[in-house]
């Protein structure tokens, strides 16, 4: 191989680590938006129910199946800069496992895959952001 083919070759190792970096930037910035704007609408859901508690609770519904919706999307985000990185996370442990195998090192727990059926499935915890994660835990961990 000749000095241009080498050349070609770390150039296009460069652009590929680059285009991954703007990947990662782009999915983690989407991440960011949807956990913005789901703290936004339990607000909304608090600030509706405090005007109306005996109403009709129909539009809080509405309200709770955009945040489902939303998890499903950082879940799927996630996963997907997960990717990216290399890795993915073990959903019993939290450990990092490369994303060639299929099952976790650690606890042997299987491993999430996007292709499976269930993956969209929600976990009572998915809720819980890193940017978020104060905020979910102030109510649950006093005693009024």
């Amino acid at each position: 191989m000749g000095i241009l083919g080498t050349l070609g070759s770390v150039s296009k190792g460069a652009s590929d680590k680059a285009k991954n970096i703007s990947e990662a930037n782009n999915l983690k910035r989407k991440i960011l938006y949807e956990e913005e704007r789901i703290v936004e609408i339990f607000t909304d859901i608090g600030k509706k129910y405090y005007k109306n508690p005996d109403g009709d609770n129909s539009e809080l519904r509405v309200l709770c199946e955009d945040i489902d919706q939303r998890r499903r999307r950082i879940k799927k985000m996630r996963y997907e800069l997960n990717g990216i990185r290399g890795y993915k996370i073990c959903p019993k442990c939290d450990a990092e496992v490369n994303e060639r195998f299929q099952f976790c090192g650690r606890c042997g727990a299987r491993l999430p895959d996007i292709e499976d059926e269930d993956f969209m499935s929600l976990e009572p915890n998915d809720y819980y952001t890193e940017s978020s994660n104060n905020f979910f835990n102030a109510d649950s961990n006093k005693n009024y």
